[in-house]
């Protein structure tokens, strides 16, 4: 598998594993000191990146990536995905649907392993003005 595969295969392992409920694969996929905006304007790391993980399982997400785009530089990576979520309200029961641009930096890790450093599934805020 080529280095665009395993970070493809790495971000859909990710989302498989929110939309099941596996916060320790869920984590396992970023480096210890990444980043993830949470919501726009607000980026969060350490045990921020855990509580808002925590958040999203209960939504219950299903995740649909119909593309990827990956850039490559030596041992950095950049990925580009137009992304839908459905969901469900944890408090209302509501469903829920959003949709978004996610771009995630990731580092080949020593044993070959591609982590993410830094997630924003919100990066077509920019754009919506």
């Amino acid at each position: 598998m080529n280095n665009c595969e395993q970070i493809i295969t790495a971000v859909n392992t990710m989302a498989l594993a929110m939309a099941e409920g596996r916060l320790d694969d869920v984590l396992s996929a970023y480096e210890p000191h990444a980043t993830l905006v949470a919501q726009p304007g607000m980026p969060v790391s350490g045990t921020g990146l855990c509580t808002a993980f925590q958040g999203y399982i209960a939504m219950q997400p299903k995740f649909a990536m119909p593309q990827h785009e990956v850039i490559e530089a030596g041992d950095i990576a950049l990925h580009i995905a137009p992304w839908t979520m459905t969901a469900i309200d944890p408090v209302s029961g509501s469903p829920i649907e959003q949709s978004g641009l996610s771009l995630a930096v990731f580092r080949r890790q020593p044993d070959g392993q591609w982590l993410m450093v830094i997630d924003n599934p919100y990066g077509s805020v920019l754009l919506d003005g």
